[in-house]
Parts: C-alpha cells; sequence; structure tokens
C-alpha cells in the first residue's frame, strides 16, 4: 500500500490495517463475484480506494452524519470512506443481491459496525440523509432526479447537504442540465496521478 498513507498521513494505524485487509478481501472476493473489472484490480488502491477516499479531501463529515452510497455495487465508494469516518453512518445500496452479499462480508471481516448494506432500488428508500456518495452509476439529472427528495434540509456540516459524485471525462452538458446548484472539484488538484487528470468530484446542493 503506497498510495493511501501518502495523501492520509494522520491514519490511526487499525485503519491502515482495514485499507489492507480491504485489498485481500477486494482480491478474494473478486475471483468469486466480479465487483470489479479483472483487468483493473492491480490498480485496486489507486483507481478504487484512494478514488472513493478523494471524498475525504474536500470534506471531514462530522460525527452524527448520515450517508447514502446509493448503487455501490461491491462497496465503493463507502466502505473506504466508512473506515475513513468511524464516528458516521453509512448506508450502502444496491439493486443486485450478490453486490450486497460480498458488501456484507467485507464489513463483518472489517469490523465495520458503522455500515449498513441493504439490497434495495434508491426509488424505493424513504430515509433522509445529509449526504448522497456515488461513483458514476448514471448521468448527473437522471441521479439527481431519483435522490433529492431523500436529502435531509438541517445540516451539521461545513459543506451544504447534498450529492457528492465522483464522475470522470467531459461532463459540461449534464452540469448545464442540472436545476440544482452545483461545485466542481478538480481531483487532479489534491492528487497528483495521471489518473485523477480528467477526474471529478460535483457536489449538488
Amino acid at each position: 500500500m503506497q498510495f493511501i498513507p501518502r495523501y492520509f498521513p494522520n491514519l490511526s494505524a487499525l485503519q491502515l490495517e482495514q485499507y489492507e485487509q480491504l485489498m485481500e478481501l477486494y482480491r478474494y472476493w473478486n475471483v468469486r463475484i466480479n465487483v470489479i473489472s479483472r483487468k483493473d484490480m492491480e490498480n485496486l488502491e489507486l483507481h478504487h480506494i484512494l478514488h472513493s477516499l478523494s471524498i475525504a479531501r474536500i470534506i471531514r463529515f462530522k460525527e452524527g452524519t448520515y450517508v447514502l452510497d446509493a448503487g455501490t455495487g461491491g462497496g465503493l465508494p463507502g466502505i473506504p470512506l466508512a473506515i475513513f469516518f468511524p464516528e458516521v453512518s453509512f448506508t450502502l445500496v444496491d439493486s443486485i443481491g450478490k453486490k450486497i452479499k460480498v458488501v456484507e462480508a467485507i464489513c463483518k471481516e472489517l469490523k465495520l459496525s458503522n455500515v449498513e448494506a441493504r439490497q434495495a432500488r434508491v426509488e424505493t428508500l424513504r430515509e433522509k440523509y445529509d449526504f448522497i456518495v456515488s461513483r458514476a452509476v448514471t448521468t448527473l439529472p437522471e441521479f439527481l432526479q431519483l435522490t433529492q427528495r431523500l436529502i435531509r434540509r438541517d445540516a451539521i456540516n461545513f459543506l451544504p447537504n447534498g450529492i457528492l459524485y465522483l464522475k470522470g471525462g467531459d461532463i459540461e452538458e449534464e452540469l448545464f442540465a442540472l436545476d440544482r446548484r452545483f461545485h466542481v472539484y478538480y481531483l487532479s488538484n489534491f492528487f497528483y496521478e495521471p489518473f485523477f487528470e480528467t477526474k471529478k468530484l460535483v457536489h449538488i446542493f
């Protein structure tokens, strides 16, 4: 593990151990159930775990924050963030049962008590959350339409409650179609590896 300690030097020994274990668990599970592209497994730390943790470069969630990872797949970005923010409650939702089983197994191994994994479609959810995170599940306008009713009004963090969406490539057209305020963070300002040159984090609020 080389990138996570470099960019997050204040992690505890337990957190570093959990990230090491997380990578081992993904390697184990991905052979059985494909939750990460197999050709990309050699870039697991950089392309998946560090990419998920880019949210922690933008905001430090306060204790008592509720975060929904909508369309979590195999637990990204939710599990890396749950390790980083042990005082924050994470709900990881995906419609595909076998992916949620992987999430549950990984969280059990890591002893993450702040994660609830649920097989469900986002449209069926009724709870409210401070933030909704996701990694490029669909277009920004469609994702906003699916999730905006789940955002809690009262904010406890310095960033307004809303969506934190990890996305790459050209997103100008999608941003233009949004009917909410947004701010785009360019991840190349935080990480120096070429992978992040086209990566963005969009905060919709």
